[in-house]
């Protein structure tokens, strides 16, 4: 087995290790050595003390190493629970504009069919505001005097306008479907 050899103060000390850790030995004494100069000429006179005292400081910051990532840990697990939280809402939000998103499919599909029937009554009323013209036009009263085809026309005409307008509100719904704002009502 390798052997390598570390100085710590004023004592070199020969360290057996496994192949291939003879580098990480070196770091390691180089860390204590580091430490144990710290005590500087405080120096205990006993070799011994001084090492105990390295000893506690490498503890210390060992502990206060783990005290950190500890509560990096919580902060962590404080923060996954946060977004969980937050991609689990934002699951719920998308799965409720699904249903509006279907409720407005199903308005627009009746508002269709709705204007497809006011053009056919539409189509309808022209249909027989013409036979109605050409009717009047052929048309006299009991006395001999001819209807008043003009009269009978413009009242068709006016029936016929109102249809054609019922329709186009019907189309105009369509174009521009109402949409409700998905946030809660306070």
């Amino acid at each position: 087995m390798p052997e390598v050899a570390i100085t710590i103060g004023p004592k070199t000390y020969n360290i057996t290790c496994g192949e291939g850790e003879q580098d990480k030995i070196r770091s390691l004494g180089a860390l204590i050595a580091e430490k144990r100069a710290e005590l500087g000429p405080s120096a205990a006179p006993q070799e011994s003390q001084n090492m105990l005292f390295t000893a506690f400081f490498l503890a210390d910051e060992l502990s206060e190493a783990r005290r950190r990532l500890e509560d990096e840990s919580k902060g962590t697990a404080s923060a996954k629970a946060e977004l969980e939280s937050a991609l689990n809402n934002i699951e719920h939000e998308k799965s409720k504009s699904g249903g509006k998103k279907a409720e407005l499919r199903a308005e627009i599909a009746t508002l269709r069919k709705s204007e497809a029937r006011a053009r056919e009554e539409l189509a309808t009323v022209k249909a027989e505001l013409a036979q109605m013209r050409e009717e009047a036009a052929h048309q006299h009263d009991l006395f001999g005097a001819s209807v008043d085809a003009d009269a009978i026309a413009a009242s068709l005409e006016q029936l016929a306008d109102k249809a054609e307008a019922t329709a186009f509100a019907i189309e105009g719904s369509l174009e521009a479907p109402r949409v409700e704002d998905p946030r809660p009502k306070p």
